[in-house]
């Protein structure tokens, strides 16, 4: 068996932000599965302690990940995935059309045309993670990726049912990445969990109907401080320097 075509990589990490870099990308790639962070077997058991059989999932940005497809192998049925890159969502839609309990759509993140309380549970894995890649210090987020996220997880709450659970999949660790998530105005509490060996990835779990925790709202807060004040902790994993980012996450 010959090896897989190599990804398309951008000149810049930048592009991953870009929709014509991804439409380019699924358009040469297809459906065949790819994954940021690993297959659900590294986090199945934090990401089963999560879901019920029943629930209404909503996979955000699924690209071509078999993510939904294995929860559906699972038992897990009613899953819809959106992605805004319509190369994307043709290809998913071709390659599992055995499963017609998947339903695949073309969408942005940022505006979901769905009513609300239509979901009890949303997930991400690598998603925001994409938005983020322009961002050269964490520590200090611009009001451009700032604004993103927020409208993004404003969907998110939106179309939860009251005691729904978003649950987010990355590599950015708590005291960057949970500030975002530790605002009032969403309704729900946080907390997270680790996987991995070496390097070590988080699942973040938001519960809605769950109020945050003093030290979590104030964590929140510090998202909007002029000045950012920085803890004493190890950054990012030990940024890497320069270098495409992201793909060396695709295991």
């Amino acid at each position: 068996m010959g090896e897989p075509p190599r990804r398309q990589l951008p000149d810049c990490n930048a592009r991953y932000q870009d929709r014509s870099f991804w439409e380019a990308r699924y358009r040469d790639e297809g459906a065949a599965p790819a994954e940021w962070f690993g297959g659900l077997e590294c986090f199945r058991e934090q990401l089963e302690a999560e879901l019920s059989p029943t629930d209404r999932i909503l996979v955000l940005g699924c690209g071509n990940s078999a993510l939904s497809y294995d929860l559906y192998q699972l038992g897990y049925t009613d899953i819809t995935s959106i992605d805004y890159s319509a190369a994307c969502i043709a290809g998913m839609q071709d390659y599992y059309a055995h499963c017609p309990g998947l339903r695949w759509v073309v969408m942005d993140a940022q505006a979901l045309a769905f009513q609300d309380g239509s979901f009890d549970v949303v997930l991400e894995k690598g998603t925001l993670d994409s938005m983020m890649v322009g961002e050269t210090d964490p520590w200090h987020v611009s009001r451009e990726a700032r604004m993103l996220l927020e409208q993004v997880l404003a969907e998110v709450s939106r179309v939860l049912q009251p005691r729904g659970r978003f649950v987010s999949i990355t590599f950015a660790q708590p005291h960057f990445r949970k500030r975002h998530y530790a605002q009032p105005a969403y309704g729900w509490s946080t907390r997270h969990v680790t996987y991995g060996s070496g390097f070590h990835y988080f699942l973040y779990v938001m519960q809605k109907g769950e109020g945050l925790t003093p030290s979590d709202l104030a964590l929140g807060r510090s998202l909007h401080s002029p000045l950012g004040a920085r803890t004493p902790t190890r950054q990012l994993q030990d940024e890497e320097e320069g270098g495409d980012f992201l793909s060396t996450i695709e295991l």
